[in-house]
């Protein structure tokens, strides 16, 4: 009897780990073609035989951003919009600088996880659950904290 039923664990995990995964991408890239100005699930594919380097790299991380509003921060994005290539892979990056007191706005990310990792400073974060329960740490130079899919941060 145990042998059945783990036979049907087995079975069921089985058939969810294929039903819950993520598709392949149908292709290997799809650098973004901004000037098309057609969105369906991104933006629609750059000419391959068109495709550099250059559609690959963006530099401005390196550098903070000037912070000049009453929240005291600025976020650098690097995203498909700065790096075409990109386009389709459902990920980015951002930097985000600080004046003392400032803040990040809160805001949800309803098909993404962040992490953040602090490069310098110390920084109190936190997420809401959708029980409505407060999670948030201190964080300090070299912490990494994660923020599910779809949380509100705070």
């Amino acid at each position: 009897m145990a042998a059945m039923v783990s036979a049907y664990l087995f079975v069921f995990l089985s058939l969810f780990g294929m039903v819950a995964s993520d598709p392949d991408l149908l292709q290997d890239i799809c650098v973004a073609n901004k000037a098309a100005g057609v969105k369906v699930n991104g933006f629609t594919c750059k000419d391959e035989a068109n495709v550099t380097e250059a559609d690959f790299f963006f530099s401005g991380l390196a550098n903070p951003g000037v912070i000049n509003n009453s929240v005291g921060s600025v976020v650098t994005g690097a995203n498909v919009e700065k790096i075409p290539g990109l386009n389709t892979l459902g990920v980015s990056l951002a930097r985000v600088n600080y004046q003392p007191g400032g803040l990040n706005p809160p805001h949800t990310h309803p098909r993404a996880t962040e992490i953040i990792f602090v490069l310098d400073g110390e920084l109190d974060v936190g997420f809401i659950t959708t029980s409505n329960k407060l999670i948030s740490k201190s964080v300090k130079k070299g912490d990494v904290f994660a923020f599910p899919k779809a949380e509100e941060q705070r």
